[in-house]
């Protein structure tokens, strides 16, 4: 799946996501980050699925602008994800 699959487009350009609100859950992991971890490969690492690093980065307010996660910080992995995929396709069907 290509990260901007469910980001509309106008005129070419892509227009900004509007991402669910993810609840802290009592199931959430809590990790520190690592020297080289980047959004996509924690996203493989907990989810098997690179494409789901915008949960971990709107989790985490990070993304902006880069995939690289700074070392040292603690970073919230959701866990409770069911319908966080379709929740996003609604929020962009809406616009």
């Amino acid at each position: 799946m290509n990260r901007y699959q469910a980001t509309p487009q106008q005129n070419g350009k892509y227009l900004t996501a509007v991402l669910p609100n993810i609840e802290v859950s009592p199931t959430d992991l809590y990790i520190f980050s690592r020297e080289g971890d980047r959004l996509d490969s924690l996203a493989f690492t907990f989810y098997d699925d690179t494409s789901l690093w915008w949960i971990i980065a709107n989790a985490n307010n990070l993304g902006k602008g880069s995939m690289i996660v700074p070392p040292g910080l603690q970073i919230r992995i959701p866990r409770n994800i069911g319908n966080l995929s379709e929740r996003l396709n609604q929020l962009q069907t809406n616009r």
